[in-house]
């Protein structure tokens, strides 16, 4: 899970800005946003995910 996750929100991060840039282009500012606010909350989930699971690891190291 170490370097993966990383690759994995610059993809996204990538992703977004280019499809955001695309859509201003084209005109579409309001749309552009949102692909970027799904962007943002799509890596905060990720995000989330992985600090669920360091305080699961964390119980399990202390009930021993």
């Amino acid at each position: 899970m170490g370097i993966e996750i990383i690759f994995k929100i610059a993809a996204i991060g990538i992703l977004t800005a280019v499809i955001n840039q695309v859509l201003k282009y084209a005109g579409k500012d309001e749309i552009a946003t949102f692909v970027t606010l799904a962007g943002l909350i799509i890596v905060l989930v990720m995000i989330i995910n992985m600090i669920s699971e360091l305080f699961v690891t964390v119980k399990n190291l202390f009930m021993l």
